[in-house]
């Protein structure tokens, strides 16, 4: 049986980002995805918003990568000429009701380490996004958006360039633990590593439970709507955050296309399929911050499911890294409930993973 050094589930963008930081290490690097193209499932459907940090608790593993991640992936972006924009985001009031909430995200944002957020009244808000309603909004200006495609190919780069190795079509179907090493029993073949990382995003806390202790995974599925036509937005527009999710919010690709999503429809099992049964329920979220929405504009376009580890009406998990400190067993590092800010955080999750698996050799 052949065996590595580290052997990374999952090529989407996290799993991309933590293979090319440890072939920069020097590691021996391979990535085995399930399907036939890198980033087919969480990394190809999302808003593509790179987040500031300000909705997640203090000191949470959330906030922490998100705020680093956030820098790393500007840099990273500016050196390797991928194509992103820092449009900045308003959060709206829709009503007096809703302004403390807006305006704590402020003194959330400032503990998180994130200080250049600002209220504006209604009447800077219209003159910043004329189409939007509210009595204000506060304003992010270092949110942004981001190839993620393009940003993945570019990881996948850096790992192959260092003599890391993606292995497509591969699906994992088990994974055990044999003396020191692991092996990964895939549909086809098997093989042993010193690590295994699993960044199996949806699929991840499956791949966990033989390890006992790890969290039941739960599938929130998001709905996007195309806008056809005069774009009305030149920036990022969120109202109030909602349970399960940042709320229908308007977000914007680099060609200046807006799209509206995503809703928040909890699922048993994985399924991509497009409801456009709620459609009105959708427009009626909107008008609370577009009213002039003309619903016959709105196209579906796709559909995301995030992959969570806390259910319908649980406090919203934390990211979870559940290595060898937490189960017991060597060698084995799960990123468990990476869904948003997953992108943002991708590079400083790939750097902590890095530290621990040099720490831990």
């Amino acid at each position: 049986m052949d065996k590595v050094d580290c052997l990374v589930i999952g090529a989407g963008v996290v799993g991309l980002a933590v293979a090319a930081a440890l072939a920069k290490l020097g590691r021996e690097v391979v990535v085995l995805e399930q399907h036939e193209l890198i980033g087919s499932e969480t990394s190809s459907r999302n808003s593509e918003v790179i987040h500031a940090g300000i909705y997640y608790p203090t000191n949470s593993l959330k906030a922490r990568f998100c705020v680093r991640g956030k820098q790393l992936l500007y840099d990273y972006c500016a050196s390797r000429g991928i194509d992103h924009k820092r449009c900045g985001k308003i959060i709206v009031a829709a009503n007096e009701m809703q302004r403390a909430t807006v305006e704590q995200y402020i003194t959330k944002a400032a503990a998180n380490g994130v200080a250049d957020l600002y209220w504006i009244d209604a009447a800077d808000l219209a003159a910043l996004e004329p189409e939007v309603s509210g009595i204000g909004a506060v304003v992010s200006p270092s949110t942004g958006i981001v190839d993620s495609h393009a940003f993945m190919l570019s990881l996948q780069g850096d790992m192959e360039a260092c003599g890391g190795a993606l292995a497509l079509g591969c699906a994992v179907q088990s994974i055990e633990s044999r003396g020191a090493d692991s092996v990964v029993h895939c549909n086809e073949f098997s093989i042993a590593a010193d690590w295994v990382i699993n960044c199996a995003g949806l699929t991840a806390p499956e791949l966990a439970a033989d390890l006992g202790g790890a969290p039941e995974a739960y599938y929130a599925k998001g709905h996007y709507y195309s806008y056809a036509g005069r774009q009305p937005f030149s920036r990022l527009v969120y109202p109030v955050a909602e349970a399960g999710g940042l709320g229908v919010h308007v977000t914007l690709d680099l060609a200046g296309q807006i799209k509206f999503g995503p809703d928040v429809r909890w699922l048993s099992e994985i399924d991509y399929s497009f409801d456009d049964s709620h459609k009105e329920e959708f427009a009626t979220a909107i008008r609370a911050y577009f009213p002039g929405l003309d619903v016959s504009r709105l196209q579906p376009s796709y559909t995301g499911i995030r992959p969570k580890i806390s259910g319908p009406n649980e406090l919203a998990a934390d990211f979870m890294l559940y290595g060898p400190e937490q189960h017991g067993v060597a060698g084995r590092l799960n990123l468990l409930g990476i869904e948003s800010p997953g992108l943002t955080a991708s590079l400083a999750l790939a750097e902590a993973v890095a530290w621990t698996t040099k720490r831990k050799s």
